[in-house]
């Protein structure tokens, strides 16, 4: 046997499934999946296939009229599949996630664990860095700027109000559980 995966087996079935969304070829994708399957996206929640991917996908297509995916290392493991990716584009086009495109460039890596069942793709859980992308497109500000910093301190003064009145709440009520 040749060290090249065979058709169906789960490096096969991983390969094609993300050469297909490289090429947006949502029924090619969709077609590596069995029927009812999760795609547990990390930052997003689980969509379930084909009708929550193909939405999902959709959407990502219309937001980012470039988008481009490349599979930059690829392990197989018995009926499991790690896969180290590389995606982006430019938020040029419809809403993303109810979001309104601004024209920023977007680049993201990520990491998904593959499984497959009987040549099929039963479940994928895709992981990567959601506040990066968040920061690229403006909805978050740059890593310690001062956007950043004032974000960060505001939070603290809430949690450290938050702190006084746990505090006063557990005053008050040990001093009327002692009267």
């Amino acid at each position: 046997m040749s060290g090249q995966p065979q058709a169906g087996q789960p490096a096969d079935v991983a390969r094609r499934y993300f050469d297909a969304i490289g090429r947006r070829d949502l029924d090619a994708a969709l077609a590596c999946w069995a029927p009812g399957a999760i795609d547990h996206l990390a930052p997003v929640g689980e969509l379930r296939a084909p009708e929550g991917m193909r939405a999902y996908f959709e959407e990502l297509f219309a937001a980012m009229p470039d988008f481009h995916y490349e599979v930059v290392e690829l392990v197989a493991e018995a009926d499991r599949v790690a896969v180290h990716w590389r995606a982006g584009g430019t938020f040029t086009g419809r809403p993303f996630q109810r979001i309104r495109a601004n024209g920023a460039r977007i680049a993201a890596e990520g990491l998904d664990l593959v499984l497959v069942v009987d040549g099929l793709i039963a479940r994928n859980d895709s992981f990567w860095d959601d506040s990066a992308v968040a920061r690229q497109i403006g909805l978050l500000p740059p890593r310690d700027g001062i956007g950043e910093r004032a974000l960060k301190a505001l939070f603290n003064l809430r949690s450290r109000l938050a702190g006084l009145g746990r505090r006063r709440g557990q005053t008050v009520t040990h001093s009327q559980g002692g009267s």
